[in-house]
C-alpha cells in the first residue's frame, strides 16, 4: 500500500479514532452543523466544512451510515513481520477477505488484547471505510500485517517463540482444554471452507469451539470472539 494513499473515512467511531491517530494525517473534515462540536479538539487538524445531508450523500457511497462527519486522511503505513514480534497474541486469517468480518473480527481482538492480524497479501481486504466503520475505532489499534507468504511467515513465528494454534472444527481438542498462556497467534480460516491444507500443517495445535450438535459452525467474527476470549483467559 501506498504511504501516499489517502481513504474517507466516514461514522462516528471510526472518525473520532482516526482523529485521534497521530499517525494519520489528516486531509479534510466534513461535518453538519450538528455534529460540528463533537469533534475531538486538536489545532493541528484543518477545520472541518460544514455541508448538509444532501452534500453527504452525494459525497458518499449510497446508504453510507455516516452519521453527520467523514474525514479524508492518509492510509495507515505498511507493516512488516518484523514489526509484530513484540505482541503476546497475533490473530492470522486464512483467505478471510471481507470487510464486514475483518472489522468484526478487529473488534475483539481490541476487546481481548490480540494487536495485530497478519494476512497473505492476496487474500486480504484493502483498508476501507467499510472495514473501519465495522471495526468501530479498532483498526486503529489493531495492525494490520500483510505477507507474501502466510504459512512461511507462520513457520518464522515459531522461530520467534510463538505457538500456532488453528481453529478447526473437525479436531478433537476443545480450545479450553489447551494450554495458551505462551505467545501464541491463532490461525482462522474462511467461513466454509476453514484452514487450507498446508496452513493447517503449519500450526502446532488444532482446537476447536465446543459447541452444540445443533447448528455446524459459527460466522468467523463471532467464532474469533469466543477464540479470543479463551486465549485471554490463559494470559
Amino acid at each position: 500500500m501506498s504511504k501516499n494513499k489517502t481513504i474517507m473515512l466516514y461514522g462516528r467511531h471510526a472518525c473520532f479514532a482516526a482523529l485521534d491517530n497521530p499517525i494519520r494525517k489528516i486531509q479534510r473534515i466534513f461535518v453538519t452543523e450538528r455534529t460540528k462540536n463533537e469533534l475531538p479538539k486538536n489545532h493541528k487538524h484543518p477545520t472541518p466544512k460544514v455541508i448538509n445531508i444532501r452534500e453527504f450523500d452525494k459525497m458518499l457511497p449510497k446508504d453510507s451510515v455516516h452519521q453527520g462527519i467523514a474525514v479524508e486522511m492518509s492510509a495507515l503505513p505498511p507493516c512488516g513481520l518484523k514489526e509484530i514480534i513484540q505482541n503476546d497474541v497475533i490473530v492470522a486469517l486464512d483467505q478471510v477477505t471481507d470487510p464486514h468480518n475483518v472489522g468484526a473480527i478487529m473488534r475483539s481482538c481490541a476487546a481481548f488484547g490480540a494487536e495485530v492480524i497478519l494476512f497473505a497479501k492476496d487474500n486480504a481486504p484493502d483498508e476501507s471505510a467499510v472495514l473501519a466503520k465495522t471495526a468501530s475505532g479498532a483498526l486503529e489499534v489493531v495492525r494490520m500485517c500483510k505477507v507474501t507468504n502466510l504459512v512461511r511467515s507462520l513457520e518464522q513465528l515459531k522461530k520467534d517463540g510463538y505457538w500456532v494454534v488453528g481453529l478447526d472444527g473437525h479436531t478433537d481438542m476443545d480450545i479450553d482444554k489447551a494450554n495458551l498462556s505462551g505467545k501464541t497467534v491463532l490461525v482462522m480460516g474462511a467461513e466454509g471452507k476453514g484452514l487450507r491444507k498446508l496452513t493447517k500443517s503449519a500450526c502446532d495445535l488444532l482446537v476447536r469451539l465446543p459447541i452444540s450438535g445443533k447448528i455446524e459452525s459459527l460466522n468467523v467474527s463471532n467464532a474469533a470472539a469466543i477464540a479470543l476470549y479463551e486465549v485471554a483467559k490463559g494470559k
